[in-house]
C-alpha cells in the first residue's frame, strides 16, 4: 500500500538551522514565509534540496501575515518561478489572485494547493462536502481541508471527504487540529490522504495537535 507523503512544515526562519533534520525526516518541507520578516524564498531553494511547500498565511486564516495580499502573493509567485513543488493558497483568497498564480504555472510544474481551515470546530457533512465541491472547481491541483475536532465523530465526517474526492479523481489532504484530531494526522494516509504535516518536535508545532515526524514515522512503522 503507498501511502500519502509526510510533509515537515518549519519556520522558514530556522530554515538553515534545521536544514539537516528536516531533510532526513521529511518528503515534503513547509516553508512558512508568514514567520519571516523577509520572504527568502530563492535561499530556501537553494538551500532545501527536498520538494519545498511555500506557504504565505495571512492573518484572517490562522497565519501572521498582515501585510496587503498583493505583498503576501508576490514570494508565493517567486516560488512559482523557482519551480518550487507547491504554494498553498486559501480558498478564501481573491479570485483574481487563484488566477494569477494558476496562469503562472502553466509553464512551471509547481502545483497549487487550495486550502481551508477551521480553528474553532468542525462544520456538518453538508458544508464540508460543499467546501470540497469548491476545491474541484477551482482549478487547484490538491485540496486541504483542515478542521479541529471536539470529539470522534468531527473527525469521522472529516476523513469521509477523503471517499468523496477519490470518486471525483481529486487529490485531497484532510484531517483535524486539536488533541481529539491528533488520530486523523495519521489516519489521512490509510483513507487515500496526499498528504499530512508533521513537526520536528512538539515544541515546534505549527498547528495545534501537531505530532513529530518521528513519532508518525514510528506509528507507519508499527502499522505496516
Amino acid at each position: 500500500m503507498e501511502l500519502g507523503k509526510i510533509c515537515v512544515s518549519i519556520a522558514a526562519a530556522a530554515a538553515r538551522e534545521q536544514a539537516g533534520a528536516v531533510l532526513d525526516a521529511a518528503d515534503v518541507i513547509e516553508i512558512r514565509l508568514d514567520s519571516m520578516a523577509e520572504p527568502e524564498v530563492a535561499k530556501c531553494c537553494s538551500l532545501l534540496r527536498k520538494p519545498l511547500l511555500f506557504t504565505n498565511r495571512p492573518t484572517w486564516e490562522g497565519g501572521q501575515f498582515a501585510g496587503s495580499e498583493e505583498e503576501r502573493i508576490a514570494p508565493l509567485l517567486e516560488a512559482v518561478r523557482l519551480r518550487a513543488a507547491y504554494i498553498d493558497l486559501e480558498l478564501r483568497a481573491a479570485l483574481a489572485d487563484r488566477h494569477r498564480l494558476l496562469e503562472a504555472m502553466e509553464n512551471s510544474p509547481t502545483r497549487m494547493i487550495i486550502s481551508w481551515h477551521d480553528f474553532q470546530s468542525t462544520p456538518s457533512a453538508a458544508e464540508l462536502t460543499g467546501i470540497l465541491h469548491q476545491m474541484i472547481a477551482s482549478g487547484a491541483h490538491i485540496g486541504k481541508i483542515v478542521t479541529t475536532a471536539h470529539g470522534p465523530s468531527d473527525v469521522l465526517r472529516v476523513l469521509a471527504l477523503q471517499e468523496q474526492a477519490r470518486a471525483a479523481g481529486f487529490c485531497l489532504s484532510c484531517f483535524c487540529m486539536g488533541e481529539a484530531g491528533r488520530i486523523s494526522r495519521l489516519a489521512t494516509l490509510y483513507l487515500g490522504g496526499y498528504m499530512t504535516y508533521a513537526c520536528l518536535s512538539d515544541a515546534q508545532a505549527t498547528a495545534p495537535g501537531q505530532i513529530s515526524v518521528a513519532r508518525l514515522r514510528e506509528l507507519n512503522a508499527l502499522l505496516r
